[in-house]
């Protein structure tokens, strides 16, 4: 028998990512594939979307929802 308990546990527990890491992260893999978002040096100078994503992280690294 392979696996066991132990594999059974790990099978369901999920990974639960932070909201605030959640936010960077989807920001930051935009700008890794948006043209104009690659050309500036801050997040305010790029794209709607990518100014959206940005603003989405500052709102719960400052303790919002």
């Amino acid at each position: 028998m392979t696996g066991g308990i132990g594999a059974r546990v790990r099978a369901g527990v999920r990974y639960a990512e932070l909201p605030m890491l959640r936010a960077y992260r989807l920001w930051f893999e935009h700008t890794r594939k948006c043209e104009e978002c690659k050309r500036v040096h801050r997040a305010q100078d790029g794209c709607a979307a990518g100014r959206n994503l940005w603003d989405a992280y500052r709102h719960i690294r400052g303790g919002g929802n």
